[in-house]
């Protein structure tokens, strides 16, 4: 199976590209393993407890595509500047308890393995 990549850069609700990245998952998921990496202000995406009153809720669709197969992973460096804390090892993925379940905390090294194991890669970002 061929596999897509989308990396995105911007938080919630700042843009609408981590509804269009949801958007293309979900499509691609028909004929693609799909990798979401979350960059920069984009680590904000899964926090839980949040309840925009205009907006879709991301994390809660960025869940249901981890539960649907996607791979969903968080910058480790970005992350924990941003003070979400990570409960074991960034270089396989850990979890965190700010954040939604399905998405986890990794490595730009595991970005490099994404990207390097992709067909595609779509980068959303300004």
């Amino acid at each position: 199976m061929k596999t897509l990549t989308i990396v995105l850069t911007d938080g919630p609700y700042i843009s609408e590209y981590s509804e269009i990245a949801c958007k293309l998952a979900e499509e691609a998921l028909k004929q693609y393993h799909v990798n979401i990496f979350l960059y920069l202000d984009a680590v904000h995406i899964p926090k839980k407890s949040q309840n925009p009153s205009f907006f879709t809720n991301t994390g809660e669709l960025f869940t249901t595509l981890a539960e649907k197969g996607a791979v969903i992973r968080a910058c480790a460096r970005c992350a924990a500047a941003r003070g979400y804390i990570t409960e074991g090892d960034t270089l396989k993925g850990s979890n965190c308890k700010d954040y939604l379940p399905g998405i986890k905390i990794s490595s730009l090294y595991e970005l490099a393995e994404m990207l390097k194991k992709s067909d595609r890669v779509i980068s959303l970002s300004r």
